[in-house]
């Protein structure tokens, strides 16, 4: 069971920033400011009594409620991050067949398709499969998951995976499908949830079939658990970023000094302690991967 609390999340923003003020990067003006401003939220009655109990829900759940606003809304500044990087790394590749796995709407597909590939795409959710195929018609589109890929041996280019490991447990049987289906040469591209965000409250929510609160299963990867599956398949690393968000999507209908509604936490907390999160919110917002499968000797 879950417990969000708004007063754990806030006094949680202040310690990252304490922290980072211990390692050398604020004053002590700051680090007093910090102590000040954790006896008033100790005090502040806005905050009494506001938790809440979060159920996990499926990932499939969850998309179904978020598919119709998903790129307004829980996309955000993160696919202006990962976009620009993702057209880098294959900015070199010639058209071939690509696969866009947990393809979502369809934003990679639709990219890939630009660039001349023939595209499949996979997704666990029927309702983001539905946008994706009114997104790019001449895209091939299946319900499946990304430990059980719907195409053969040596059949992919490409393989474009956005925004999902990060709902995934394990990485090494994902990985292990990637490197069945990319052919030598091939390209695999990552861009997934930075850790350190997670840490910070990105989730997918949802709502039970009462209107309690629900998240998607989310977990927090390292950089060298992608390492670790990557390079025991034989994939080679040719780049890694771990760039900010540049935004935040639509705007949040909560002024900063109200709390608001569950649904739009953490941000309207952070909204709440502005200079707190402009020091503990500086962390990589994705992290992007770029491996490539080994040529045939």
């Amino acid at each position: 069971m879950i417990y969000h609390d708004p007063l754990a999340y806030l006094l949680g923003l202040e310690g990252i920033a304490l922290l980072d003020a211990w390692a050398g990067d604020h004053d002590r003006e700051f680090t007093e400011a910090r102590l000040a401003e954790i006896r008033s939220l100790l005090d502040d009655e806005k905050l009494r009594g506001r938790g809440v109990t979060v159920e996990r829900a499926s990932t499939v759940t969850a998309y179904r409620q978020q598919s119709a606003g998903y790129d307004a809304e829980a996309g955000g500044g993160l696919f202006a991050a990962d976009e620009p990087v993702v057209a880098e790394c294959l900015s070199d590749r010639a058209p071939g067949v690509a696969l866009d796995a947990a393809c979502g709407t369809g934003r990679f597909a639709e990219f890939l398709t630009g660039l001349g590939h023939r595209v499949i795409g996979v997704d666990s959710s029927p309702d983001m499969l539905a946008h994706a195929r009114r997104r790019v018609p001449e895209g091939e589109f299946h319900v499946a998951g990304l430990d059980r890929l719907p195409l053969p041996d040596d059949s992919a280019d490409v393989i474009v995976c956005a925004l999902a490991l990060v709902h995934v447990p394990r990485l090494a049987p994902v990985m292990a499908e990637f490197a069945r289906v990319l052919r030598p040469g091939g390209d695999l591209v990552i861009s997934d949830i930075h850790h350190e965000l997670i840490t910070r409250g990105s989730v997918i929510k949802a709502r039970g079939p009462a209107g309690e609160p629900c998240v998607a299963p989310t977990y927090r990867h390292r950089l060298g658990d992608y390492l670790r599956a990557a390079l025991s398949l034989g994939l080679r690393v040719r780049r890694c970023e771990e760039p900010a968000a540049t935004g935040t999507g639509e705007p949040l209908p909560v002024p900063a000094t109200e709390i608001g509604d569950w649904r739009y936490w953490p941000w309207s907390l952070m909204s709440y302690l502005p200079s707190a999160d402009r020091a503990a919110g500086g962390c990589p917002s994705l992290v992007i991967w770029h491996f490539q499968s080994p040529n045939v000797s």
